[in-house]
Parts: structure tokens; sequence; C-alpha cells
């Protein structure tokens, strides 16, 4: 793949799509996580170390009619100044004059950031004509964008048209799309994919994926109850999805079929409420009461899937094992996330993790640094897991390909 390893940036200005739809105070607005922004400072150091300039372009939320105050990028600008420790310009529209006017007489070193791209509908549309307006501020498009890769908008997809010759990969889209064709195609076995969350139906293509490449597939969360409902188990409340009961078990028989270890938990943290001051006990999964509900795998369940964890050489996990925002719910998503690391750092496994809850979750009980790599694009992550072609992706790759 092009990276920017195959470019001098010397006397070029960089437009770089970036993900900086990054969390911010409801009340101050203030950036309460900034992962997404460090992640691609090895990007910007290395334009700005070539004696190039940086043009940034990112979304911010989800504004529904045009500019809000409160999906300002210049909530950021501060931020992103004392990240870089070089000269940061604000843009307050990302078109227009004024912006482009900026974009031109940018010196070498320094960085513009351009306002919320999503103030434009045409944006998210796709629109042919809003991206070459976009690509105005460019010499060169760099897409380290991986989070929004998996969207076929204007400036993380159609853009690439206009740079024929000069587009390329950051290093943060350069390692995420290493990191997952390594585990999809050269994984060290035995490889262990730890899928959970609440809705089968969420992660089904992946399910369907990981079958033909898994040797062991954990499943976990609310989803796991579909699966055990299917197998005749009385799960209480329970979230459960009617319509994919079938499915499951359609899973399961392809699994047994395969030779793939597909594990459910034996027993569960149960409550009467949806609630961390709720009543708990502990329960056999084929056995819940009327009342109460699964929020979490039960120790027995956390036991056996630490040790295939432990027991593995590449770990790919997406999806948590239960209300771990809760801390009556946290002990089974802790005890994956405390395995996850220990395999990684005491026995060399690969560990993936799939942004998202999971990073949260990792993040939360302090592993970040003790796992191979946390992944920044959740959703972006998961289709490419699924099987399918990221737009953001193949409009660089195309021509990286064939260069």
């Amino acid at each position: 793949m092009k990276t920017i390893d195959s470019f001098s940036f010397a006397g070029k200005r960089a437009l770089i799509r970036v993900d900086f739809n990054v969390p911010l105070d409801k009340q101050t607005l203030a950036i309460t996580d900034d992962a997404r922004m460090r992640a691609t400072l090895p990007t910007l150091n290395k334009i700005l170390q070539d004696g190039g300039s940086c043009v940034l372009m990112s979304h911010l939320g989800r504004p529904k009619e045009g500019p809000e105050d409160k999906y300002s990028l210049k909530h950021l600008l501060d931020h992103l100044k004392a990240l870089t420790n070089a000269p940061v310009y604000f843009a307050p529209d990302c078109i227009g004059d004024a912006a482009y006017t900026l974009s031109a007489h940018l010196k070498p070193g320094s960085i513009l950031l351009l306002e919320n791209l999503r103030f434009y509908k045409e944006e998210e549309k796709g629109d042919a004509e809003f991206a070459a307006k976009l690509a105005k501020h460019g010499d060169i498009y760099v897409n380290d964008a991986f989070g929004t890769a998996h969207r076929a908008h204007a400036s993380t997809a159609v853009i690439a048209q206009y740079f024929p010759g000069a587009k390329c990969f950051g290093y943060v889209m350069a390692k995420e799309v290493a990191n997952a064709e390594m585990i999809l195609k050269n994984a060290e076995r035995p490889f262990t994919a730890i899928v959970g969350g609440a809705k089968v139906s969420d992660k089904l293509l992946i399910l369907e994926n990981l079958l033909n490449i898994a040797d062991n597939i954990i499943v976990g969360g609310g989803m796991a109850y579909t699966f055990i409902k299917g197998m005749g188990g009385e799960i209480g409340n329970s979230l459960v999805e009617a319509d994919r009961v079938e499915l499951t078990q359609q899973l399961l028989n392809t699994a047994k079929e395969k030779g793939v270890n597909l594990l459910l938990p034996q027993d569960s943290v149960v409550a009467d409420a949806f609630s961390n001051e709720a009543n708990v006990k502990v329960a056999d999964n084929m056995e819940i009461e009327a009342g109460w509900m699964g929020l979490d795998i039960g120790p027995n369940a956390a036991e056996e899937f630490r040790k295939v964890v432990l027991n593995s050489k590449t770990i790919l996990w997406n999806g948590p094992m239960g209300v771990f925002e809760m801390s009556k719910f946290e002990n089974g998503t802790r005890t994956i996330a405390e395995a996850v690391a220990e395999a990684t750092e005491k026995h060399g496994a690969f560990s993936l993790i799939g942004g998202g809850d999971s990073a949260a979750a990792i993040a939360k009980f302090n592993y970040t640094d003790k796992v191979s790599y946390v992944s920044t694009g959740g959703g972006a992550l998961l289709e490419y897991f699924e099987g399918k072609v990221l737009p953001g992706v193949a409009a660089v790759m195309d021509e990286a390909e064939n260069a």
C-alpha cells in the first residue's frame, strides 16, 4: 500500500482526512478523550518534518441543520496546538474564499484546521462537486481516518479521484489495514475471536466470517442469551432477539461442521433490574428465573474464557461481556481485558482491540498499553471483518496497488 513514506512533502500542502470526532464535555465542551487526535501525530510530524504543511479536515458529532457551535472544531484548536507544538490556524469554514486564502498561504511547518465537514450535507452525500472544492486545499491527499473509512463520503472516498498519483494512507490507516489483513489472512494459531455486545443482528456478518478463520469464538454480552434461548434455556428477562433464535442455532451447527470451538457462557451475573443498585446473584444460563436478567457473564464463564484467551496466539476482541459501565457487572469484561493483556505481555500473543466499547473497556481497566493495538474505528473495523470493501480504503488502494 502507498503510505506517506512514499512521498517527500517538502514545500507541499498535505490535505489530510483525520478522525477528530472526539468526545466533548456537554457543559464545558472540553475534550474528554483525545486518543484519536494523538493517534494521528506521527503522520502530522512526518509531513511537518519533511518541510510540508498540513490542512486537516474532519467531522465532529452529528450536526443536522448546518453549523452548530457545539460541533465546531474550534473547540479542538488549543489542544491541537499543545499536542503538535506547531503554528495552528483555524478556518471558520471548510470551503470558500477565506478558507482557500488561509490554505494557499500556509507556510511549511504549519497546520490549518478546517471547520466541521458535516456542516455541509454534501459531505455525507458523497457529492463530487463538494469534494472538488475540498481538493483545492492540498497538493497531496492523505487519508488517515480509519474510523470513517466505511463511509463513502466526499472527504473519505470521492475526493481521492482529484489526486491522481498524489494520494496515500497516513500511518493510522496503514497500521489499521495491515493489522486487520494480518488477522484475516495470516493469524498465528490458535486464533481466538471474542465477540460481545447486545445484539446478534449487529454481529451476524462478522460471526459468519470468523467461522472461516478462527479456532475459537467466544460469545458474551446480551447477544449470548439469544443463543441460549435457541438451546432451550430459560433466560428470564434477559435480552433476546426472537427473530434471530433459529439463526443462532445455524451458527452453532456451522461451527461444529467447521471444527470451530464456539463458546457460550455457562453462567451469568443476573439482576432484578437494569441498575447498579439492583439485587444480584449468579445463575446457570439454562435456568435464569423469571424477573431476572443476565447483565454479565458469571464466574465460571469468566474462568473458562480466560483459559482459552491465555492459550491463544492471535486475539481479536470486539464487544464487552456485560454492562461493564456499572461496577456490579464489570467483572466479566475486566477478566477478559486482564487475560488479553496477559496473553500479549507474557505469552507473546498479538491482540487487536476492535474500537468502540472494547477500546473503552481496555482504557477503563488501564490495559491500553498492554495490548498490541487498539483500533480507532469500531464500525469500520467491524465492516472490514465482515468482508466488506471500505470505500475510504479502496479509493486510495486502487491506485496504490497498481503503482
